[in-house]
């Protein structure tokens, strides 16, 4: 299994310096500065696992901990702090937020790369197969075990509906969003990009909310219309 690892740490040199090591070691790393756009991130790119460190900008790993847990789209990532802070108090605040691990900084990457491996057996092999990925970085979508590559439109089309999975994002939403407001477009032309996607990537995925817009649904969560 091919797994994806979220690194989320305001330190520009230990970003690097994790995510050298990292994908050395055959993992896909993606990385944030800060808790905001590490869960924008991380529902771009389902990762298997996220590293949080605890004292950050906009938004702190607390928080961010506790909103990944809230999220149901995130809600099987294993997430593990790293923190400088090695208190006991601090360490029980960091498991009550919802944390699988917690990794005192300065960080030892033998020790992290163990940790590391330890907490990924715990997944499930099924769950890959389950999974559709927005690579962003790449341009693709990953079903499964296929990569598929999208024209742009339906590309940004699937990265907004999955953005926020069960969300109902109105035909007028998705026209500004991806198309913006001062291209023309046909009255028929979501619905045209909506039929594309689900040849590609199953017909049970999107959701048609009648007279109104769509909604991106994770098998587990099951339709709810």
């Amino acid at each position: 299994m091919g797994y994806r690892i979220l690194l989320i740490d305001d330190e520009d040199d230990i970003l690097e310096f994790v995510k050298y090591n990292l994908e050395r070691d055959g993992y896909e790393v993606f990385t944030a500065s800060n808790g905001a756009d590490g869960l924008q991130t991380a529902l771009k790119t389902k990762p298997h696992l996220i590293l949080l460190d605890m004292m950050m900008p906009v938004l702190d790993g607390i928080e961010t901990c506790k909103a990944i847990r809230r999220s149901p789209a995130l809600k099987n990532v294993m997430v593990v702090f790293l923190s400088a802070v090695g208190s006991e108090e601090t360490q029980l605040q960091g498991y009550n937020a919802g944390a699988d691990d917690y990794i005192n900084k300065p960080i030892k990457m033998n020790i992290l790369r163990s940790r590391v491996q330890a907490i990924l057996k715990r997944i499930k092999p099924a769950e890959e197969s389950q999974d559709i990925v927005i690579d962003a970085e790449h341009f693709l979508v990953r079903h499964g075990e296929e990569n598929i590559v999208l024209p742009r439109k339906e590309f940004s089309l699937l990265q907004l509906l999955m953005s926020e999975p069960g969300k109902l994002f109105t035909r007028d939403e998705i026209y500004t969003k991806v198309w913006g407001n001062k291209v023309v477009v046909g009255d028929r032309t979501i619905d045209v990009h909506i039929r594309k996607l689900r040849q590609k990537i199953g017909e049970e995925r999107i959701v048609t909310v009648k007279g109104m817009g769509y909604k991106f649904i994770n098998p587990e969560e099951g339709l709810t219309e």
